[in-house]
């Protein structure tokens, strides 16, 4: 675990099925969870000071090790409304919708455009935003991008529907991009979400 502003640690582990890295957050004095996996320093390392409070996920497909933490700390996970159907009746998840304050002061903003239930979590406290699937470094430390168009139903209409929730993301403050797929940018964020807003504007409105 790699702590990369004051109290927000990132970490990454290898996806058993896929191959590839996927990375997890730990807001520490927030005590909030982002799409979390199990580390290699394990559930123990969020013991201190009364273990999560809850965990957060970007969309319903970020489930990954939650129900580790929520068995451990009886700390709820928390997804959007319309991805909730994902989940067994018995699991204790907990919807929000856009818009919503969520623990620690994590504000959810609407995406959808690659799934009805993709936020951006706004973390006012870092100056920092997560984000699911829509934006992606693939490989880890390439400029920013979108998922190939294999895993988008329409790409065209995604990728347009993507750019314009981004560039209402822009509206927020925030200096760090955490990644659920490839390194976070730390420092410049804002700028670079900007700037890939502004080439991919044509792209997605016609490709």
């Amino acid at each position: 675990m790699q702590e990369i502003l004051p109290g927000l640690w990132w970490w990454t582990t290898v996806h058993e099925r896929w191959g590839i890295e996927i990375g997890s957050y730990w807001l520490e004095p927030e005590r909030v969870l982002i799409d979390p996996r199990v580390p290699a320093e394990g559930l123990e390392r969020f013991a201190a000071g009364g273990g999560p409070a809850a965990v957060l996920l970007t969309n319903r497909h970020h489930d990954r090790h939650s129900a580790r933490f929520a068995e451990r700390f009886g700390c709820p996970v928390m997804c959007h409304r319309d991805g909730l159907h994902e989940f067994d009746p018995g699991r204790r998840v907990e919807p929000f919708l856009p818009g919503d304050v969520l623990p620690g002061g994590v504000v959810a903003v609407e995406v959808d455009a690659i799934c009805p239930d993709e936020v951006a979590l706004h973390i006012p406290a870092h100056r920092a935003v997560g984000v699911a699937d829509g934006l992606v470094r693939m490989p880890s430390d390439a400029p920013l991008g979108f998922v190939p168009d294999a895993l988008m139903d329409d790409p065209a209409r995604t990728k347009a529907g993507l750019v314009a929730a981004y560039a209402r993301l822009l509206e927020r403050d925030f200096d760090t991009l955490l990644m659920a797929h490839g390194h976070p940018i730390v420092g410049g964020a804002r700028d670079a979400l900007r700037r890939f807003v502004e080439e991919r504007a044509d792209e997605g409105s016609t490709a």
